[in-house]
């Protein structure tokens, strides 16, 4: 039997034009292939072959058949097809592995997939088992959503979700989110495939909102999408995209100028197929090195970098976390959130402040930490040797912090930067950047399409 190569949760799929050879949702390798194992012979048997002889070559083919299919992955229980933005092909690459499925005999169903009157996109939906979508009355209009509680009851074997960062219709259902609708399907054994566009990914969003200048209202936490058997990266270059606006192919002829001249700008597109790109390689290379440790167990490995982020209730303290967390994940390290206060008691108009950060370290992944010492500095010092961190991560500040006030001292980020180089840890200072100005609060991304 031959040495199998690294197998692989993460693809990636270069679209080209809808409907063309090599385009979207053509794969050069199904998931589920008919293969002839090698060295099984399916010619028919020699004339006087006996019948007895005849079973044990059935029976040793059998067993290279079962020998082959055990180093070839099987379909991933939770797909994502993740994109740099709309318009790549995600809902149209989402259709297309589902066609193929239900060809080759599977039990599929469309728990909800949104076409956006893309004529291509909704050509793949015919042969297709729809689950009828539950319709809600909110605030004198009526709305679409998902009807979980049908597809539980259907219970394919698949079921195809578009749009995994949506947020429910009040009143719609049990979940606020449609991945919470997700994980319950998942839960209940039916096998998912969903699609989702990277400035939807927690850690990232902040990001997208600063290149952009629109803000990011639908996310869904990192962990989330790590969570999926199989991440592919429908990837398409920004002239393409800009060229499928134009040509009608994204959005309504009504809306392409402003598309064109906004956020579908090619320096936009630039940045985010870039944060698509890394967030994949950064996955990929976590699942090459998770291969290589069960295949070479004795083979000695490199400490992570694990990376330590103190924190206040100072405004901007999210999107330190945010650049904590990025930081982390492009250097494969671990991330610990620390917070240090002088006593057991949180004053109560921080409370809400301090649950909500708590709240957005678990969405990134991150290990919460409160210490109750004096002396900050010391305390995040001490910390970071007892718990072998490689890098820290500081908020500045042109205010004194009110660690400072409390002490009427030094500065904390000087005494940190002093006493961290003692121990040969390395301080990242990152400068607390302004919330996004009130006339973005009207400003509405793209709808999350494929």
């Amino acid at each position: 039997m031959r040495t199998p190569s690294a197998p692989s949760r993460y693809d990636v799929r270069v679209s080209a034009p809808e409907g063309t050879p090599g385009g979207a949702g053509q794969d050069l390798q199904p998931d589920e292939p008919d293969f002839v194992p090698e060295g099984t012979d399916m010619d028919e048997p020699a004339e006087g072959a006996s019948m007895g002889s005849l079973a044990m070559a059935l029976q040793a083919a059998a067993s290279r058949a079962a020998d082959t299919s055990s180093v070839v992955e099987a379909a991933g229980h939770f797909r994502i097809y993740l994109g740099a933005v709309a318009g790549v092909g995600k809902t149209y690459d989402m259709l297309a592995e589902g066609k193929r499925r239900l060809q080759r005999g599977t039990d599929v169903v469309v728990g909800f997939v949104e076409c956006h009157k893309r004529p291509l996109t909704e050509s793949l939906l015919e042969g297709f088992e729809v689950v009828p979508r539950k319709v809600v009355e909110y605030r004198g209009a009526h709305f679409e959503e998902m009807d979980t509680d049908a597809v539980l009851a259907r219970h394919p074997r698949v079921a195809l979700v578009d749009e995994l960062a949506h947020t429910n219709v009040p009143g719609s259902g049990r979940h606020t989110k449609r991945w919470e609708d997700v994980f319950e399907l998942l839960d209940a054994g039916i096998d998912i495939i969903t699609t989702v566009n990277i400035q939807h990914v927690e850690s990232v969003a902040d990001a997208v909102e600063q290149m952009t200048g629109v803000r990011v209202r639908e996310r869904v936490p990192d962990w989330v999408v790590r969570k999926a058997n199989q991440i592919e990266l429908v990837d398409s270059s920004p002239e393409s995209l800009r060229r499928r606006m134009l040509h009608g192919n994204i959005y309504p002829a009504d809306k392409v100028p402003y598309a064109l001249t906004h956020f579908f700008q090619t320096d936009n597109l630039i940045a985010l197929r870039e944060l698509a790109l890394r967030f994949l390689a950064d996955e990929t290379e976590e699942e090459l090195l998770e291969h290589l440790r069960r295949h070479s167990e004795k083979r000695l490995w490199e400490t992570r970098e694990r990376i330590l982020v103190a924190i206040t209730g100072a405004p901007g303290t999210d999107v330190l976390l945010h650049r904590a967390a990025r930081l982390s994940a492009r250097a494969k390290g671990e991330l610990n959130v620390l917070h240090v206060t002088s006593s057991d008691a949180v004053p109560v108009k921080d409370k809400a402040g301090f649950d909500a950060l708590r709240t957005l370290g678990q969405d990134l992944g991150a290990k919460w930490h409160e210490l109750v010492q004096p002396d900050p500095a010391q305390a995040i010092t001490d910390f970071a040797r007892d718990h072998q961190i490689t890098q820290i991560v500081l908020g500045s500040s042109q205010r004194r912090s009110r660690w400072e006030e409390l002490r009427g001292g030094a500065p904390i980020v000087r005494n940190v930067i002093r006493k961290a180089a003692d121990l040969g840890i390395d301080v990242y200072v990152i400068a607390r950047r302004k919330e996004l100005p009130p006339e973005y609060e009207q400003s509405s991304e793209p709808a999350d399409e494929g």
